[in-house]
């Protein structure tokens, strides 16, 4: 950090703290169930897909492959209750969007039609939901996807914080194209598309009315232009994900554990913003598990790696892009991390979310 004076921070209020990685052993729902890690992950598990059922389900992907009139689709659905509403590089409107439009996108699919679904407080500015409307139609008309149906509630004032959404998409994946964690094997390299840690970094700055002596902007956007290209390379890639809730860490041992493969990524060769490896540090964030709302994680085989990268570096998404690491039959299920000193620690699956509330 080169500067510490440059950081100003508000008064620090002890009595106002909480764990944002609760012990595990719970019987009501906390914050960390929310968090993308370990307690998210169990509830799935535990509560709602013995609940469900059903093969769909049972993929747990970003979105579910469907078979529907010898067409195959993508269908994934997402709730956004990000605090604050609008923040550099975004707001929740952009957010619904991209997030839903991405999830279609790791699947290889390229969204076609929305649905969104407004809860809205009582009490809350008209102008400010229209804010958020305008900005969800303009991410839509720039992901090239139709918003065609929707439906609005209000619940009473104190029951909510102003606006949240839900967004659920469907598009056509490709012939050819078949993108799960089970097809990941050893040999495969790790990309990832851009510096990470942005998104989860900039709610907080203007959440907590921190500043870090150089502004930071969220880098939420629709990454479907970006896998469009990747798979006009080959439609060989073996598996996407965006690393939202969880970052990057998360998104890595999700694909390890699916696949019974180890992971092994080089610390220094992860693109960290020296702004985000800052403001993490200040913080006591490892940016490895802060959010990204613009960023994807390709896992290729390794003689389309290098084709697939410069295509990458070619597009305006994925002009960052780079090779982080590759998948090995050693310690299936685990992902460890090279460090600058040439020692390697485990990459664990968090618990909960360091940053709640980011999406």
């Amino acid at each position: 950090m080169s500067d510490v004076s440059d950081l100003h921070l508000p008064p620090v209020d002890p009595a106002a703290w909480n764990c944002p990685a609760p012990l595990r052993d719970q019987s009501r729902i906390v914050m960390g169930h929310g968090g993308g890690g370990a307690l998210s992950a169990e509830l799935v598990r535990d509560v709602f897909a013995p609940a469900f059922g059903g093969d769909a389900l049972a993929q747990l992907g970003d979105a579910a492959a469907l078979s529907l009139g010898g067409v195959r689709l993508a269908f994934s659905t997402d709730s956004f209750v990000v605090r604050p509403l609008f923040f550099p590089g975004g707001s929740i409107g952009d957010l619904a969007v991209n997030g839903t439009v991405n999830d279609l996108a790791m699947s290889g699919a390229r969204a076609a039609y929305l649905s969104c679904g407004f809860i809205l407080e009582e009490g809350v500015g008209l102008d400010t939901v229209a804010r958020v409307a305008d900005a969800l139609g303009a991410a839509a008309r720039a992901a090239g996807v139709e918003v065609a149906t929707g439906d609005t509630k209000v619940v009473e004032a104190g029951h909510g914080d102003g606006v949240y959404i839900n967004t659920a998409g469907i598009g056509l994946i490709p012939a050819g194209v078949d993108l799960r964690p089970q097809r990941v094997v050893p040999g495969d390299v790790v990309i990832v598309s851009g510096p990470i840690g942005v998104h989860g970094v900039a709610i907080m700055s203007v959440r907590e009315g921190l500043e870090f002596g150089v502004g930071i902007e969220s880098d939420c956007a629709a990454l479907g232009g970006l896998v469009d290209t990747m798979l006009a390379v080959t439609p060989d890639l073996h598996v996407l994900r965006d690393p939202t809730r969880g970052g990057l860490g998360a998104a890595l041992n999700e694909i390890a554990a699916a696949s019974g493969t180890g992971v092994v990524v080089t610390e220094r060769a992860i693109p960290v913003p020296p702004a985000v490896a800052n403001a993490c540090a200040v913080l006591g964030l490892d940016p490895m598990y802060v959010a990204n709302e613009g960023k994807l994680v390709a896992f290729v085989p390794r003689q389309h790696a290098d084709a697939v990268l410069d295509a990458m570096r070619a597009h305006p998404l994925g002009a960052g892009a780079g090779i982080i690491g590759e998948t090995v039959a050693d310690h299936p299920g685990m992902v460890v991390a090279r460090t600058g000193l040439g020692g390697t620690r485990v990459v664990d699956l968090p618990i909960g979310e360091q940053l709640p509330r980011i999406c």
